[in-house]
């Protein structure tokens, strides 16, 4: 399967990862693009959204993927598992399976039709994280806050 893969971010492990694609002869097929102020440039031309993190608090950069329509593969670490839900919004493994992120990033690709239903079901996933979905979530958890401490 054709594939370009872009690497964005000038983390600690950069490097290696660059002279990794050369050993590998890969490099025609890598793109390095460094820190990116706007991640929607890459996600307007993304297929999928690889986050591989051992640890991840919340996972903002997936949910932007996830707004964007770009189906998410990542490690199921920290706050992912919330972020990207299992055969809807993507996939999650476990941390440094990179065999099934990479067997599932093939089963999206796999056809055009499922593509779509994955980008379809992303975006709609996304929308659970809106400000009018979440608003009410916090107020409620402030009120009863706010009421366990007028009991106090």
């Amino acid at each position: 399967m054709p594939a370009k893969l872009i690497l964005a971010g000038d983390g600690p492990e950069r490097f290696a990862a660059e002279q990794q694609c050369k050993e590998l002869g890969i490099c025609k097929d890598v793109e390095f693009v460094g820190n990116v102020q706007s991640a929607d440039e890459i996600l307007d031309i993304s297929d999928l959204f690889l986050l591989p993190s051992e640890t991840e608090s919340f996972g903002l950069a997936a949910l932007e993927a996830l707004a964007s329509g770009v189906p998410v593969i990542s490690s199921n670490s920290g706050g992912l598992p919330e972020v990207n839900e299992q055969g809807v919004s993507g996939f999650l493994s476990k941390v440094g399976n990179v065999k099934e992120m990479a067997d599932n990033a093939v089963k999206i690709l796999s056809t055009p039709e499922t593509l779509a239903k994955f980008r379809k079901q992303a975006y709609d996933h996304s929308l659970k994280f809106s400000l009018d979905s979440i608003l009410p979530k916090y107020e409620a958890l402030y009120d009863r806050v706010l009421k366990k401490k007028k009991e106090i």
